[in-house]
């Protein structure tokens, strides 16, 4: 088994623990949890010669003492050695190829450099040592080059028989001589990138594992957990072996093949259901703008329900526009512009509050809805109804028995789309509105807690049969944001879309459907039990909490069809409350403030204070974001959000043993205790948020 043990033999009390590097010692073995683990593999520690740095091929990497009395400077070397000792597993029956081990594990070792902290980074300002001096290079190493600097074979002592690189290797490289922890942040927009202090996104969360943190902002987003990480980065070695074997090309299609029947088998698809992926949601809803372009001849109106509570950039996808300014593909282009080929729609939103901040009635959004569509209707257009089930505040609409209305309109044209995108849905709710010839919009990130962004439309048999049955084309604009892989390989209207694999939104739905699977062995009557222990504990403590007040009442959710059977739709699991001091509610400045400070260690700030409020300031607690909300329906505030995620059940039935389960239920109830606690403690230290 894997024997990638950095420092256990060397427990004496040497320079190696003074007291100056056992922090950073703490901080490389965490970050030590991100290098690929590779069976049979032995890390050695050498006191003899203290500056050695020697990979055994397909055996051992050995580094001495001198380098872990640096400790980052020894995770780097490490991590160079891992690779390479990746690298050449794959290589097979090719072991003269080692060019290629050297190459890509320099660039792996470059991007991995470039994630470091920036304190980390400046433990290696000065320090004058090969492998340094060639990964804070900006300039990219061709395989060719690798073979200039003898001092990268000199550290396994083999020659190659190449000099030049193979063609074959180069996508091979291009797309997996990189870090599964970067990986996870490719191929999506600049939110996904991390700061260099604490590595965290624009969602507060990291692409590698984050146990420090308590995670309940799975209505926002969430840092991958440790199991879905080592799953993906296992995925990762596999993608290389066999595109060594059997070339890129096929090890991708392959492999997106593959990500489409699991998801399948998990939601008990037919294959007559198509899925195309997509960066983020808002990527999903420039897919639907275009199909339903191909779809209909005619002028097209579509009709956003909930567009208060929907992802920033869906109203300009929409309507064809670029709504960042870059592409998923690194394409450059300008927010708001058209994308070429779109033609001009209507757009009518229908958003869940009122101009007064006041949440409609579920009647009051039924009528707007049913007077859009039939106006719609009346001047002979296409309705688009994008319809909620689970907006980012937990809200539905509109009803079913408004639905069943619209079938009453004469000559409608009309395709419903259902922004399942919280994927806080049961298989069987999937089902239900595929049979009734819905596109379904869901993604792995919010619920399932897998890695912002992973996005999907689920396409019914009928919306499938349309498609291949015209001859049209999709917008041409479109090449910037989508490769032809990522669509059906049967569509006529994608094969003029570019070439290439997006590997970040595949690790991305990888590490995804890795929860989805780990989450549903656990036993339906455990799930349902545990979703309902906890959901009622968070409801409660926020109630008891004098200084929070949920943004809701008690409010009767809207059931899209009946049902007596338990389903998580029919129970809330996202729970915004506004946030209180001396009884009046904090502006919005201050949320944003409150939740930054929450998801940090504060403990600094309390340096005077008993060791019980220390341990309590140090705690960093991941909750949704800020959404904006008038509180009373006049003073301009913002709500925060618990959320149950999909992990709360799965980690707790990781023992498979039922009274184990509870307790580990309760114990992430009592992370939810401790979050609320640090909020008090934020607000009665005013001066924090000022």
């Amino acid at each position: 088994m894997t024997n990638n043990i950095l420092i256990e033999n060397q427990y004496k009390r040497s320079s190696l623990f003074e007291k100056e590097n056992v922090n950073y010692l703490v901080r490389i073995l965490k970050r030590f949890n991100t290098v690929p683990k590779i069976n049979n593999i032995n890390i050695i520690t050498s006191t003899s010669e203290p500056t050695i740095f020697r990979i055994v091929p397909n055996k051992s990497i050995i580094i001495g003492t001198h380098f872990l009395d640096k400790p980052i400077l020894a995770l780097v070397y490490l991590r160079y050695g891992i690779e390479w000792q990746l690298w050449y597993k794959a290589l097979n029956n090719e072991k003269e190829d080692t060019v290629l081990c050297d190459t890509a594990a320099l660039e792996v070792t470059r991007i991995f450099y470039k994630l470091l902290p920036k304190d980390d980074k400046e433990k290696l300002e000065n320090l004058d040592y090969l492998l340094t001096n060639l990964i804070k290079n900006e300039n990219h190493l061709e395989p060719e080059c690798s073979l200039q600097h003898e001092g990268l074979q000199a550290f396994h002592g083999l020659k190659t028989s190449e000099n030049e690189c193979k063609e074959s290797w180069k996508p091979i490289v291009e797309n997996l001589a990189k870090p599964t922890e970067y990986l996870l942040m490719s191929g999506g927009d600049l939110r996904l990138n991390i700061d260099e202090i604490h590595l965290l996104n624009k969602y507060g969360c990291r692409p590698f594992p984050r146990p420090d943190a308590f995670t309940f902002s799975s209505s926002t987003a969430s840092s991958v957990s440790n199991f879905a990480y080592d799953k993906t980065d296992k995925v990762r070695s596999i993608l290389i072996r066999n595109s060594l074997k059997n070339g890129f090309k096929k090890a991708s299609i392959e492999f997106s093949e593959l990500l489409k029947t699991n998801l399948r088998k998990i939601f008990k698809l037919s294959e007559e259901c198509e899925i195309i992926f997509s960066p983020s949601g808002t990527d999903s809803a420039l897919q639907i703008a275009a199909i339903t372009q191909i779809i209909s001849d005619k002028e097209i109106t579509h009709i956003l329900v909930a567009s208060d509570e929907t992802g920033s950039g869906v109203a300009s996808a929409l309507k064809g526009c670029h709504f960042e300014n870059t592409t998923a593909l690194n394409h450059p282009i300008k927010k708001g512009d058209r994308i070429e080929g779109f033609r001009e729609v209507d757009l009518i939103k229908i958003p869940f509050r009122d101009e007064n901040g006041a949440l409609k009635s579920a009647s009051q959004l039924d009528e707007e809805v049913f007077n859009a569509v039939s106006k719609t209707n009346e001047l002979g257009r296409y309705v688009v109804l994008h319809t909620m089930d689970q907006s980012k505040l937990g809200y539905q609409s509109p009803t079913d028995e408004l639905i069943k209305k619209l079938n009453s309109l004469d000559s409608l044209s009309i395709q419903i789309i259902v922004d399942g995108s919280q994927l806080r849905l049961d298989p069987r709710d999937i089902q239900n509105y595929l049979n009734k010839g819905y596109i379904v919009t869901i993604t792995g990130s919010k619920f399932f807690t897998g890695p912002p962004y992973s996005g999907a439309l689920i396409l019914p048999e009928n919306v499938n049969k349309s498609i291949q049955s015209v001859k049209n084309k999709l917008p041409e604009g479109l090449t910037q944001y989508y490769n032809h892989s990522e669509w059906p390989t049967s569509w006529f209207c994608s094969n003029e879309l570019s070439d290439g694999f997006n590997y970040g939104s595949y690790m991305r739905w990888n590490a995804a459907i890795v929860e989805m699977i780990r989450y549903y062995k656990t036993p339906i009557l455990y799930r349902n039990m545990g979703i309902e222990m906890f959901c009622n504990f968070v409801e409660d403590s926020i109630k008891d909490a004098s200084f929070l007040e949920l943004i809701y009442d008690d409010e009767v959710k809207t059931n899209n069809y009946n049902s007596k059977e338990f389903g998580i739709r029919n129970i809330r699991t996202i729970f915004p409350f506004f946030i209180l001091n001396n009884k009046e509610a904090l502006s919005v400045e201050k949320v944003k403030k409150l939740y930054t400070l929450l998801n940090s260690d504060l403990s600094d700030q309390f340096e005077d204070s008993s060791i019980e409020i220390i341990r309590l300031a140090a705690q960093k607690c991941h909750i949704g974001q800020a959404v904006n909300v008038k509180y009373a329906n006049d003073i301009e505030s913002a709500v925060l959000r618990i959320s149950l995620g999909a992990r709360v059940i799965s980690e707790s039935w990781v023992n498979r043993d039922i009274s184990l389960f509870f307790r580990n239920i309760e114990l992430q109830m009592n992370q939810i205790t401790i979050t609320i606690k640090k909020i008090e403690l934020i607000l009665s230290n005013p001066e924090l948020l000022d």
